[in-house]
């Protein structure tokens, strides 16, 4: 199966993000408003994930990564929680073959503290069984948080310093960057939320210090490669600076 849809074509873009990351969230309420329960929306998220992959694929953007499960989720009603984790891991057991034959590889970012072990061995099982492929990767981000992120990398450069490995003199941003659990994957250029809601709810606080942010008022449910398209149409039309700056005074 395509990840093309030859009656939706993809526009043309001449700025297209390297790495896009993506809160999915609005599901919750998606659900609520059609009088279903909450995990109603999240079976419905699961449609969207792969619209947006095959959206991102055509337009060739190179890594995604999805807020699938927060360290903070586990603070949400235990009968959602057991959802969650089951959905999550039935998910890649679902789609693994389609995305296999889209040339995704798919990597795990997030803690094995409290996560299931079946889930744990879903995610392996499956970075496995795509590490060769190159078209695109997805980064699922589950029982993942920002801080945590960094609280742990700092601690393996500690390590590496107690043993001698390494001199504190010599610690760069990139000495950080390399303990990340995917160091490999380039910095976020652009960082979406579904719902409308404003925040990154320590989501890639380190990777996506200078991503373009883009909150869109759709439901994750309703996420279609459309609506990519349509934040990465904003993102183009972003002037990405980086720190620097350029004199341009008004012409009176």
């Amino acid at each position: 199966m395509s990840f093309r849809d030859p009656s939706r074509p993809a526009p043309e873009f001449n700025k297209v993000p390297k790495h896009i990351a993506i809160v999915m969230d609005g599901n919750g309420r998606w659900a609520n408003q059609r009088g279903l329960a909450r995990t109603e929306g999240h079976k419905a998220g699961e449609h969207a994930l792969l619209e947006v992959v095959s959206g991102a694929l055509e337009i060739g953007v190179q890594a995604i990564s999805a807020y699938a499960f927060s360290t903070e989720n586990w603070k949400r009603d235990p009968e959602e929680v057991r959802f969650l984790m089951g959905f999550n891991r039935d998910v890649l057991r679902r789609r693994r073959d389609q995305l296999i034959d889209w040339n995704v590889k798919v990597v795990w970012s997030g803690s094995e503290k409290n996560l299931w072990k079946s889930v744990i061995s879903e995610l392996k099982l499956s970075e496995r069984m795509t590490s060769h492929l190159n078209q695109m990767t997805l980064n699922m981000c589950v029982n993942y948080g920002g801080r945590g992120e960094l609280v742990e990398a700092t601690k393996k450069v500690a390590s590496k310093v107690r043993e001698g490995k390494l001199d504190p003199e010599k610690i760069t941003e990139k000495t950080l960057q390399s303990q990340m659990f995917q160091p490999s994957l380039p910095d976020v250029d652009l960082f979406i939320r579904s719902s409308g809601e404003q925040r990154i709810s320590n989501f890639l606080p380190w990777q996506s210090s200078y991503a373009e942010m883009v909150f869109s008022p759709t439901l994750w449910p309703d996420f279609t490669r459309e609506t990519l398209w349509e934040t990465v149409s904003e993102f183009q039309s972003r002037d990405r600076r980086f720190g620097s700056a350029k004199d341009s005074p008004a012409q009176g």
